[in-house]
């Protein structure tokens, strides 16, 4: 069985399980959870909450 991949928010990067990311839920609805790859992090790289439109650094 395959280990979970996510993909960053921000540049759509898929994210293997042992690279540094960044996962929080949605600071504005919650019900989301963000993930961001280290690259997109560390340039602050805009995201934006696909339920809510929420848009953060």
């Amino acid at each position: 069985m395959g280990e979970m991949k996510y993909v960053c928010i921000s540049c759509n990067a898929e994210i293997a399980p042992r690279e540094k990311s960044t996962k929080f839920p949605c600071p504005n609805c919650g019900e989301v959870e963000i993930v961001r790859c280290e690259r997109c992090r560390k340039l602050n790289n805009p995201y934006k909450c696909p339920k809510c439109g929420f848009e953060g650094p």
